[in-house]
Parts: structure tokens; C-alpha cells; sequence
């Protein structure tokens, strides 16, 4: 395979000009994607707007950080981060328990990511991740964050703004993203979803006017997030094994996402490069649970705009991670991002787990040896994933208050599911 002809390398800088103008690009890609899960997890914690917009604010702020050191000192490669929507199972799966407790799994999480990349450990771990083990990863996190989807997307009890309304909207908006999907090309294909969020919140505040309410006037322009930082060190043993499980996802993402720049570009040190990656994003995922918000990965999707703009320059990206830090500093900003309706939310959301289906179907079909048994060690392990998703909440309150968090997560239930027919029953002779 040759190496893609670019017009800026890896380590080149181009222009100042175009360097301000694809850092830009780079901006907005990641952004949105701060705001999506940001938004879906602040609600969760809070029913404060303040805290929910303080929330995302430390979420801007660890993911410019951490992107700046790993363009400087880590993987040293041109990969946009962001909160990993893997961990947001693992906050849901946590609902029951104390904030504390959540985040003192992603700090122990993190710090077990670090240790066993530093010490190699991880790359004897990579033998249980099979084309079907990572197949079934993928499938689940879109699907076991279906229930939470389709709650962003129906109104909330009590509003009046009719069902079939946000659900009609939700399904002729996603319908357009794939329409555009298909026809766009460049960047305006590469900032799909940010046009998306824009043109879908107009549209909207047309159809339903009461339901878009804009508080960013209630904000200082320039405010601190670091006197909301209260970290206590709260364990519960079955929320940890639930996160820690939700790791092994991050980690297969994370790999994958820098391998995949790696393959596109061929610079040299990939092991070196790989290992360094991987630790930095466990170190960050141990600082983001000190600060109580969701750890960041790294996201696939740099390669294609790589290939459709031939810059792969990882210079492009320090001023989208300084962009990043300096909207951690400003509320009024992120209040105003922060209003887009939770309706918008769920659809983009939609549409992003229907390409990490797709990429689970790739991965479950590249395998030449796919079969029967293939199909069914997908399929339980997908199923039952689901079916635990949408167990009402009076049947998992009935589940042993240390158990829930394990068996009645489906996307930890799937993965333990999928790793016992795969390395037990269906194991390959």
C-alpha cells in the first residue's frame, strides 16, 4: 500500500493562512462532539443549567488539553479526541449510585489503561479482541444507548410539544444527514454534523418556537470552572467492574484510531507512537475522573478528512486544542452551544451510532470465515444487550443493588457474553 500523496506532511507547517483555516475545520468537527455527549451527560448529573454548562466547560477543557499533549508529546499524529460515548454507558449503568462513585471508576480506569500500556501488558491483552469480540463492542455501544436516544428525542413529561412531532422531525432530519452524507464531498462532508445541529435547531424553533429558549445572557463572558472540583475517592465494586469493562471498549477504540492514521500516513516509531498514545489517554481519563467529567478518546475520524484535504500536518490541530481550552473559559459560549434542543441532540446522536453500526458490520464481515457460528456469536451477545437495555426500571431495581451496574448493564453484559462464546464455547481449535 502506498503512502497517500499529501500536501502538507505529517511534521510540516503550512502557511499561516491555511493553517488558521484548516485548524478551523478540525474546530469544527470536534466541537459538536463535545457538545453531544456533554449535553447528554450533564442532564444526567444535574438539573441545574449552571452545572450543566460548568460540566461541559471542564469537558472543553480536557479535551484541548489532552489533544495538545498528544500532538506535542504522544502519539504525535493528526487525531481529533473527545468524551468517549463508551463511557457514557458506564454513567448510565452508575445512575444509582453517587457521583463520586462514578468518577472514582474512571480514575482507577484510567490509571489501569496507563499501567498496563506502559508496562506492555496491553499488548499481550490484544489476543482476546477478535474481529467478532470487536464486532460485538461496536454493535453495542450503538445500540445499548438506544433507550437514551429515544428519550432525548420524545418530549419530556409534562411539555407540550406533541410526540409525533419531535419523532417525525427526528426521523426527515437524520434522513437529510444521509442524503448529504452521500452527495457532499470535503469539508462541507467533514462538518456535516456541526451544519447539522445549526440548520436542525432553525428549523425547529420554526416547527416548535416555545421549545428553543437561548440562557446565555445569565453568564460571564469570562468564568473558572475550578472551584466546582471536589474529588473524594468512592469505590463500589460492581460500578468499577462496569467501567472497567467500558475500558477494554475504549482501549480497542483508541488502538484502532491511532493505527488507522498510522496505516494512512506510515510515519516511523508506530509502537512508540501506540504506546505513548494509549498512556496519555489513560493519564487523561484518570485527570478527567479527579475533575468528575467523562475521559477522552481518540475518534477515527481523521483519516477521511486527511485523504479529502491532503493535509495531514499535526500542526493544523494546536490551535483547534487551544480554540478548545479557550472556550473551556468562556460560559456565555458553551450556554449558547449548550441550547441547542435536546431533540437536535438526539438525532445527531442517531445518526453517529448509525455509522458505528456500520463499522461494526464491516469488522463482523471482513473476516473470510464468517459462518453460522459467527452469526450467533454476534447476535446473543447484540440481543441480549438490547433486551437488558430496555428493562424497565422496577424490574433492574429488583436486581441486587451490587449486581445492577454489572448484569444490568447490556453493553457489560454483551461483552462478557461475547467473550465467553468466542474464547469458551466457540473457541476457534
Amino acid at each position: 500500500m502506498q503512502k497517500l500523496k499529501l500536501k502538507y506532511a505529517l511534521d510540516e507547517v503550512p502557511p499561516y493562512a491555511e493553517l488558521l483555516l484548516f485548524s478551523l475545520q478540525w474546530l469544527a468537527i470536534t466541537i459538536p462532539i463535545i457538545i453531544i455527549i456533554g449535553q447528554v451527560v450533564a442532564v444526567l448529573h444535574f438539573e441545574n443549567t449552571g452545572d450543566q454548562i460548568i460540566y461541559v466547560q471542564k469537558l472543553f477543557f480536557i479535551t484541548g488539553l489532552v489533544m495538545l499533549v498528544q500532538l506535542l508529546w504522544g502519539h504525535r499524529l493528526p487525531l481529533i479526541m473527545g468524551p468517549a460515548a463508551v463511557l457514557l454507558i458506564g454513567v448510565l449503568a452508575g445512575q444509582g449510585s453517587s457521583m463520586q462513585t462514578v468518577y472514582s471508576s474512571i480514575f482507577i480506569g484510567g490509571i489501569i489503561l496507563a499501567i498496563l500500556s506502559i508496562s506492555g501488558l496491553f499488548a499481550q491483552l490484544k489476543i482476546l479482541f477478535t474481529t467478532r469480540v470487536v464486532a460485538v463492542i461496536l454493535l453495542l455501544i450503538a445500540f445499548t444507548l438506544t433507550p437514551t436516544i429515544m428519550n432525548m428525542i420524545l418530549p419530556a413529561a409534562g411539555s407540550k410539544v406533541s410526540a409525533l412531532l419531535n419523532i417525525l422531525f427526528a426521523l426527515g432530519m437524520v434522513l437529510l444527514m444521509f442524503v448529504a452524507n452521500r452527495f457532499l464531498t470535503g469539508m462541507w462532508k467533514s462538518t456535516l454534523i456541526i451544519w447539522a445541529m445549526i440548520i436542525g435547531s432553525l428549523a425547529y424553533s420554526v416547527v416548535s418556537p416555545s421549545s428553543v429558549v437561548i440562557d446565555a445572557g445569565n453568564y460571564k463572558w469570562l468564568a473558572s470552572f475550578i472551584n466546582d472540583i471536589s474529588f473524594e475517592l468512592s469505590l463500589e465494586p460492581g460500578v468499577l467492574i462496569s467501567f472497567l469493562v467500558c475500558f477494554l471498549a475504549l482501549s480497542i477504540n483508541d488502538l484502532g484510531s491511532i493505527q488507522s492514521v498510522g496505516e494512512l500516513l506510515k510515519p516511523a516509531n508506530m509502537p512508540q507512537r501506540i504506546t505513548r498514545g494509549i498512556t496519555l489517554t489513560g493519564l487523561a481519563n484518570m485527570l478527567s475522573g479527579f475533575l468528575g467529567v467523562v475521559g477522552p478518546v481518540n475518534f477515527s475520524l481523521s483519516p477521511g478528512v486527511i485523504a479529502s484535504t491532503g493535509v495531514a500536518s499535526r500542526f493544523t490541530l494546536i490551535p483547534t486544542a487551544l480554540g478548545l481550552l479557550v472556550l473551556s473559559f468562556l460560559p456565555v459560549a458553551i450556554a449558547f452551544m449548550d441550547s441547542i434542543p435536546s431533540v437536535i441532540i438526539g438525532t445527531v446522536l442517531f445518526y453517529v451510532m448509525c455509522s458505528q453500526v456500520a463499522a461494526g458490520l464491516m469488522m463482523a464481515f471482513s473476516s473470510r470465515e464468517f459462518n453460522f457460528d459467527s452469526g450467533l456469536v454476534i447476535g446473543l451477545p447484540v440481543m441480549l444487550g438490547v433486551v437488558i437495555a430496555f428493562l424497565p426500571a422496577e424490574v433492574l431495581n429488583t436486581m441486587p443493588a451490587s449486581l445492577r451496574p454489572i448484569i444490568g448493564n447490556g453493553f457489560v453484559a454483551g461483552v462478557f457474553t461475547v467473550m465467553f462464546l468466542e474464547h469458551i464455547v466457540y473457541r476457534s481449535k
